[in-house]
């Protein structure tokens, strides 16, 4: 039976260029090592002595940066981007990474309402909404936040180049465009939501779906001489077009539970702020807004409500689900920062150095790409019958298969091995259980990795 990667080390690092190929085979060993143990500390991640010495020389060479070791990965993601047969979805979202305790490092920036030290990690994850499959992490920043006074003017913080509203135009041209016959989507938060970062867009032709805060100064359509009003107002006022049924996601302690949203489109002309706070040119921007609206939600809480806006025509009813769709899609970039921090516990790493420690964050990044496949694919129904071999190695199902059913079960679906590697990691996968966390599936993981090397040990043989 095939498997997914033979060697994760290899397929993700190994076209990297470190200036010599023993530091290449070095990374690519190191790589393997950590994706077989991922959670805990670095001396937890490489058991072997020699290999953690080797790790710490690699990680402090000067050629070792983190734009080298993300390099190969980035653009096997990329590659992966042009080959999809429907859109790709390039989801953006910045996280904050704590390294307050690493007072050797001096040059870290101000996090947590300046009572922090580390960085603002901007994560750029391609996303197949057909396949419902995380393609790879097509770039990534890290960035160092400068605390300026608050008496810096509008015009110097406009030219400003450390300023944070850079970073969403950054990450896209760094992503690159789509090839002419593929259709690539930029979908953020509303912490995106910058006039210069619409105009950017627009200007280098790339498409986007972004929710917007609904502050911004609209015209009803493209070539209308209605008078202008603000986004939000307009947006309330548009009549439901149709609905569907969804499920909101727990938050705050409370379980999912199900709703009926409508949904509204228009064309809109989007005028530039009066006093310009980005390099732009003030022209209006012509978009299309698309709002999803929650229809009688319960008085205990705020009903949901999406304002969106998109350089993707919306002409009919199925284009402004889709571009919804498009943007529900977004909270696997969520889920992905937890698989770094939670997963890989990437904010427990113990350097003395930035030269050292960036490279790491990189490393680990494309780490915890791995099991946020298998779990979203473990979950969704589209997904979770196909072979487990298609998002994990078969060694893996061997050795989980057999634990789990006393005897191998090469063709083991996503959703079994899911289910299997959460009830080592402890869940019960009761009907009444809520679905495994992030902190039990790493815990599985780490067990099935120790099985596995105790059965390599002995001499188990794969079946298949």
């Amino acid at each position: 039976m095939a498997t997914f990667e033979t060697s994760f080390g290899e397929t993700h690092f190994g076209g990297c260029a470190l200036g010599h190929q023993q530091r290449n085979r070095c990374l690519v060993k190191i790589a393997e090592a950590i994706h077989r143990h991922p959670g805990g500390t670095l001396p937890h991640k490489l058991h072997a002595p020699k290999d953690y010495k080797a790790m710490v020389r690699l990680m402090n060479r000067p050629e070792v940066t983190h734009r080298a070791v993300l390099q190969a990965h980035s653009q096997r993601t990329l590659n992966r981007m042009r080959q999809a047969d429907g859109p790709v979805l390039v989801l953006h979202d910045t996280t904050e990474l704590d390294y307050s305790g690493l007072r050797s490092i001096g040059d870290l920036g101000s996090i947590g309402g300046n009572l922090g030290r580390g960085y603002l990690c901007h994560n750029s994850l391609a996303f197949d909404p057909t396949q419902r499959q995380v393609l790879g992490l097509a770039h990534q920043i890290l960035h160092e936040r400068k605390v300026v006074g608050r008496t810096e003017g509008t015009k110097r913080k406009r030219e400003r180049q450390s300023r944070e509203s850079r970073l969403w135009p950054r990450a896209v041209e760094a992503v690159g465009p789509a090839p002419s016959e593929r259709l690539w989507v930029h979908v953020a938060d509303r912490g995106s939501d910058t006039f210069e970062h619409l105009a950017r867009h627009v200007a280098n032709g790339s498409s986007f779906v972004i929710r917007s805060l609904g502050r911004r100064k609209v015209q009803p359509g493209h070539d209308s001489p209605l008078k202008a009003r603000t986004l939000r107002r307009y947006a309330q006022a548009l009549p439901v077009h149709g609905s569907n049924a969804v499920v909101i996601g727990a938050r705050a302690g409370k379980n999912a539970e199900p709703a009926t949203v409508g949904i509204a489109f228009a064309e809109v002309l989007v005028h530039p702020p009066h006093v310009r706070r980005g390099e732009y040119d003030k022209r209006p921007l012509r978009l299309w807004l698309v709002v999803v609206r929650e229809l009688q939600p319960p008085q205990e809480r705020q009903g949901l409500e999406w304002i969106l806006l998109t350089n993707v025509p919306v002409t009919n009813e199925a284009d402004a689900w889709e571009r919804a769709h498009w943007y529900e899609c977004r909270w696997v970039i969520e889920e992905y920062h937890k698989a770094q921090k939670t997963g890989c516990a990437i904010e427990d790493l113990q350097f003395s150095s930035a030269q050292a420690l960036q490279p790491m964050i990189a490393l680990l990044s494309v780490v915890a790409v791995t099991l946020l496949n298998l779990r979203e694919a473990g979950r969704d129904e589209t997904t979770a019958h196909q072979p487990a071999t298609k998002y994990v190695d078969r060694r893996y199902v061997a050795v989980l298969s057999a634990w789990r059913y006393q005897s191998q079960k090469p063709d083991m679906s996503v959703r079994e091995f899911y289910l299997a590697l959460a009830r080592l990691g402890g869940h019960q996968n009761r009907k009444r259980d809520r679905q495994p966390g992030w902190v039990v599936l790493w815990r599985g993981w780490m067990a099935l990795q120790n099985m596995l090397d105790g059965a390599e040990a002995v001499g188990f043989r794969i079946r298949g």
